[in-house]
């Protein structure tokens, strides 16, 4: 991307958005107009490129992001106070099929992974304690800390216990999300060994659990119900966890194909360049993984209203449409039922770092998915069924959606950000800044500037340093969450509380 004061994004756009600081009185030039800056306008923002009256649509992306509150003026700062939202209720939809051939190359790369028994592909060897109820939080953690500290991690590359509330005092639905996202956690690929470690009064019945599972291994699967335990559980969890340890340590990476890979896509704390710099940069890769027969899955679901027919016309036939559809309706129904507004979302971080609608925010936020086909479309808690792009119902809420990825079965969430964030989930969580600014002041946090794209960096060039990264990762290359040991695990909570 050509260095510049500002950019136009599409040709259609009334804004363009400022790549510095404007002040007052300055003047950009833009389709041949003069415009003079009519506020001091912070970088990542939008100036009005022409005279808009009450009412009319701002186009940002080649697509509406709300309309005028009033009357505005080229040169004008647009942000949340004189814009606002189109969205309210849900809608019915028309499928109109987009089929864009991504025209890109096979290529034989290949990550260093640890292939499962079931022939699916981990990324990391941990052993996992996986708590079936909140209650036994504490002795998961103790039995996490006791064996990390006696093994030294030697063969292994951490063991963690997930810590949760859940697993009891919840019903119907509220309690199968919880129960399906513990089973995905235990049957993830990045464990080399699980300890699944239940009180036994709870509602999530250790055996029904167990059942939930499957046809799972049970060499690396084990259980302890603590209350059956004739003394101290302490001893008895830290036999069993030997015994898991002693398997998962002789675990070897070896060369897996990219097609192996599954990676979450998710951003948080976006400002204005999202759309511009981390989230094109993403959707570049996420095309790029599916051309070589890997998968990729976008979630947040609020944060595609406003961008939904972009993903719904995509979809590969009808069927992946209606559950498109499905997937947006049902989740404005979910705001609708609690009173809330349909299009009430930018935090205030999104709209001082120059969001200011929801549409302006998911039309950024769906760039995270390039330009590939729809190929499936999941519940909250499902398990992947098929490679390509899928999309994933979830909320917006950084620490949910991302487990939610995870849960799924990606290896690895990709997290865009432009005003930062050091948490990780139960995978390695990546995060790429939407600025050079954010990298430089928070090495701690960042793993990757995108903000490199407005700084001159082609946009091609970046994207092989990008895939040169993700397979670092992916071979066993610590992400800066894991380096912090900031990780943990959150569940939809959408129902009533014994």
């Amino acid at each position: 991307m050509e260095k510049t004061s500002f950019i136009k994004i599409n040709r259609a756009d009334t804004v363009v958005v400022c790549l510095r600081d404007f002040k007052k009185g300055e003047t950009i030039s833009v389709d041949g107009k003069t415009i003079e800056v009519l506020q001091d306008t912070p970088a990542g923002h939008k100036i009005l490129i022409q005279d808009t009256p009450s009412g009319t649509n701002i186009i940002k992306y080649g697509y509406p992001i709300g309309h005028a509150k009033e009357q505005l003026t080229a040169g004008q700062w647009v942000n949340e106070n004189n814009l606002k939202t189109n969205l309210s209720g849900t809608l019915s939809y028309e499928y109109h099929p987009v089929d864009e051939e991504l025209g890109i190359p096979a290529e034989n790369l290949t990550f260093k992974g640890y292939v499962r028994k079931n022939g699916e592909v981990g990324i990391r060897n941990e052993v996992w304690i996986v708590p079936t109820v909140g209650c036994v939080n504490g002795i998961a953690e103790r039995l996490a800390g006791m064996l990390a500290e006696e093994t030294k991690l030697e063969g292994i590359d951490a063991v963690h216990a997930w810590h949760h509330n859940y697993g009891c005092s919840q019903l119907s639905e509220d309690h199968e999300n919880t129960r399906k996202v513990l089973r995905d956690i235990v049957l993830h690929p990045n464990a080399g060994a699980v300890l699944v470690l239940s009180l036994g009064c709870e509602n999530n019945q250790p055996d029904q659990f167990e059942r939930l599972l499957g046809d799972y291994d049970k060499e690396r699967i084990k259980f302890l119900v603590v209350q059956k335990v004739k003394g101290n559980e302490i001893d008895e969890g830290m036999r069993i966890l030997r015994s898991l340890y002693d398997i998962a340590k002789n675990d070897k990476r070896t060369d897996c194909p990219l097609n192996e890979l599954r990676v979450g896509l998710k951003c948080g704390g976006s400002d204005g360049f999202s759309g511009i710099t981390a989230n094109p940069l993403v959707g570049e890769f996420s095309d790029y993984l599916v051309a070589q027969g890997g998968t990729s899955i976008l979630t947040e679901v609020p944060e595609m209203f406003g961008a939904e027919t972009i993903l719904m016309n995509r979809c590969k036939n009808e069927d992946l449409f209606n559950q498109t559809v499905k997937l947006v309706n049902d989740f404005k129904e979910y705001f609708l039922s609690h009173g809330e507004p349909v299009g009430e979302n930018p935090s205030p971080g999104n709209k001082a770092g120059g969001i200011s609608t929801l549409e302006d925010k998911a039309l950024g936020c769906t760039q995270k998915c390039g330009r590939a086909p729809v190929s499936g479309v999941l519940g909250y808690g499902d398990r992947l069924a098929v490679k390509g792009l899928n999309l994933l119902s979830a909320p917006g809420n950084d620490l949910v959606a991302s487990t939610a990825l995870a849960a799924a079965g990606c290896q690895i969430v990709l997290f865009t950000t432009g005003r930062g964030t050091p948490f990780g989930t139960f995978i390695p969580t990546m995060k790429i800044s939407t600025n050079s600014d954010l990298y430089k002041n928070k090495p701690n946090w960042i793993d990757f500037n995108a903000g490199e794209l407005v700084d001159g960096t082609d946009m091609q060039a970046l994207l092989r340093k990008f895939i040169e990264k993700i397979i670092a990762v992916a071979s066993g290359e610590q992400t800066c969450n894991e380096k912090n040991g900031y990780r943990e695990i959150s569940i939809f909570k959408n129902g009533v509380t014994l």
